[in-house]
C-alpha cells in the first residue's frame, strides 16, 4: 500500500513538472514562434502549451526600436548643395502573424543591433534619394514634409522585412560651405523687411481698427442709450397699464362687494318688511275683530251711537292702516336707497343674513298666527263676551243712565193729567226697554233674553246650592 501511494505521488510530481515545462505565457509586447514536427505557430499576448523536447520556442520583440539615421557623407540636394542630415526613426515588428513570420525568418538569428543596422541602412538610402529631389530651402523650412516623404519611400522596403515605421523626426541640417547660414542671413533680412511691412500694416490696421472701433463704440453707445430709453418708456407704459388694470380690478371688486352687500341688505329688509306687513295684517285683522266686538257692544248701548263709534273705528283703522302702509313703503324705499351705497358682505354673511331673515319671518308668522287664533277665540266667545261686557262693564246701567240723562238737564218737571213719579219711572224703564229692543234689531243680540237666561241660571244655581 505505501508503495502505491509513493508511486502516485511520483506520478503527480512528474505531471506537475511536465506542466510547468510545457506552460508558456506570452506578454503583449512579445511574439513567440513555436516550431515542431508538424510546423510552426505564432502566439502573442496569451498563454499556450508546448511539448517539451519536441517543440522549439523562438522570441521576437514587438516593442519600439529606435534607429539613428545620420548621413555619414554629404548628400547633394536638387541644387547640388552638399548637406548633412541628422534624424531619428522609431520602428517595430508588425503585429500580424504574416509579418511576425517574415521578421522571424530574417531576424531570429540576429541581435537587436543587427536589426537597427539593417533598418538604418534602408532609411538612409531612402533619405538620400529624397534629398536629391528637394531644394535646400524647402528641406530646411519644411522638415515634416521631408520626413513624411522619407517614410513613404522607405515603408515598402521595411514591410518586406515585417517592419513598420512609426515616425521619422529630422533633427538637423548642416553644410560645410555656410549656405544654410547665408540663407539664414537672407531670411533674417527678409524677415526684418517682412516684419517692418507687417508692423506698418499692423499699425495701419490698428489705426483703422481703432477708428472703426471708436465708430462702432459710438454707434453702440447711441444704440444702447436709445435702447435704454425705449426700455424705460416701455417700462413706464407697462407700469401705467398694470396700474390701470389694478385700479379697474379694485374698482370692480369694490363695486361687486357693494352690490352684493346691497342685495343682501335688500333681501333682509324685504324679509323684515314682509314679516312686519304680515304681523300688521294680522294685527289689523285682529283689530277688525275687536272693532266688530266693540261695535256690537256699542250698538248694545245706543244704535246711532254704536254706528257712529263703529264708523269712527273703521275710519281710524283705515287711517292707521294707510299710515302704517305708507310708513312701511317709505321705510322700504329708504332702505332700498341705502342698500345701493352699502358694501356687500361676504358669502358667509349672506348665508347668515338669510338665516336671520328666515328666523324673523318665522317669528312674524308665528305672531300673526297667535293674533289670528286670538281673534278666532274672541269670535267664538262673542255672546259670552257681550254678556260679560253688559254685566261687568256697567253697560246696562249706562243704558238706563243714557235714557234718563235728559231728565238730569231739567230743572223742574210739571206733570199734567194722570202723570206722577211712578209713571215717570215707568217711562224711563220703557225707554230703556226700547233701547234694548233697538240693540236687538241693530245687532241681533237679545240682551233681554241674555239677561233673563243669566238670571234664571243664577237662580237655579242658588237653588241647587241650597
Amino acid at each position: 500500500m505505501p508503495q502505491v501511494i509513493a508511486a502516485i505521488v511520483i506520478i503527480l510530481v512528474l505531471l506537475g513538472v511536465l506542466f510547468v515545462a510545457s506552460y508558456v505565457k506570452v506578454r503583449p509586447d512579445k511574439a513567440v514562434i513555436i516550431t515542431g514536427p508538424k510546423g510552426s505557430r505564432v502566439v502573442t499576448g496569451k498563454a499556450t502549451i508546448r511539448i517539451p523536447f519536441f517543440q522549439r520556442i523562438d522570441l521576437l520583440p514587438l516593442d519600439l526600436i529606435q534607429v539613428d539615421i545620420r548621413t555619414s557623407s554629404a548628400v547633394p540636394t536638387n541644387e547640388f548643395i552638399n548637406i548633412f542630415v541628422d534624424g531619428v526613426a522609431n520602428i517595430k515588428i508588425q503585429s500580424d502573424e504574416a509579418s511576425i513570420r517574415l521578421a522571424g525568418e530574417i531576424f531570429l538569428t540576429r541581435t537587436l543591433e543587427d536589426v537597427k543596422q539593417i533598418a538604418k541602412e534602408v532609411l538612409e538610402g531612402n533619405m538620400r534619394e529624397i534629398i536629391g529631389q528637394m531644394k535646400l530651402r524647402e528641406l530646411v523650412q519644411n522638415r515634416d514634409k521631408f520626413a513624411e516623404q522619407v517614410k513613404l519611400s522607405a515603408l515598402a522596403d521595411m514591410k518586406k522585412m515585417g517592419l513598420d515605421i512609426i515616425n521619422i523626426t529630422i533633427q538637423n541640417f548642416a553644410d560645410k560651405n555656410g549656405v544654410i547660414d547665408d540663407l539664414g542671413v537672407d531670411n533674417i533680412a527678409q524677415i526684418r523687411k517682412d516684419a517692418s511691412i507687417a508692423r506698418a500694416n499692423s499699425e495701419k490696421e490698428v489705426e483703422i481698427a481703432t477708428s472703426k472701433a471708436k465708430e462702432l463704440a459710438n454707434d453702440a453707445r447711441i444704440k444702447a442709450e436709445l435702447e435704454i430709453e425705449l426700455q424705460n418708456n416701455s417700462l413706464a407704459l407697462r407700469q401705467a397699464e398694470l396700474k390701470q388694470k389694478a385700479d379697474i380690478a379694485k374698482a370692480t371688486a369694490d363695486a361687486s362687494y357693494e352690490i352684493q352687500y346691497a342685495n343682501e341688505a335688500k333681501t333682509i329688509n324685504i324679509s323684515k318688511q314682509n314679516a312686519e306687513i304680515a304681523r300688521r295684517d294680522k294685527e289689523i285683522e285682529l283689530r277688525g275683530k275687536e272693532v266688530e266686538v266693540e261695535e256690537k257692544t256699542l250698538e248694545a248701548r245706543i244704535k246711532k251711537s254704536a254706528e257712529a263709534e263703529r264708523y269712527a273705528q273703521e275710519q281710524r283703522a283705515d287711517a292707521d292702516l294707510y299710515v302704517r302702509t305708507k310708513e312701511a313703503e317709505a321705510k322700504l324705499a329708504e332702505e332700498e336707497r341705502r342698500a345701493q351705497a352699502v358694501k356687500i358682505a361676504a358669502e358667509a354673511d349672506r348665508y347668515s343674513s338669510e338665516q336671520r331673515a328666515i328666523g324673523i319671518q318665522v317669528v312674524g308668522i308665528a305672531e300673526a298666527e297667535a293674533i289670528e287664533k286670538k281673534a278666532l277665540a274672541m269670535k267664538k266667545m262673542e255672546s259670552a263676551a257681550v254678556l260679560e261686557l253688559v254685566l261687568n262693564s256697567n253697560v246696562l246701567p249706562n243704558i238706563v243712565k243714557a235714557a234718563s240723562e235728559p231728565l238730569s238737564k231739567v230743572d223742574k218737571i210739571t206733570m199734567y193729567g194722570e202723570g206722577n213719579s211712578t209713571k215717570l219711572v215707568g217711562d224711563i224703564v220703557n225707554t230703556s226697554t226700547k233701547v234694548l229692543e233697538s240693540v236687538k234689531e241693530a245687532t241681533g243680540i237679545d240682551l233681554t233674553s241674555l239677561l233673563a237666561g243669566f238670571a234664571t241660571g243664577k237662580a237655579t244655581q242658588n237653588k241647587e246650592e241650597k
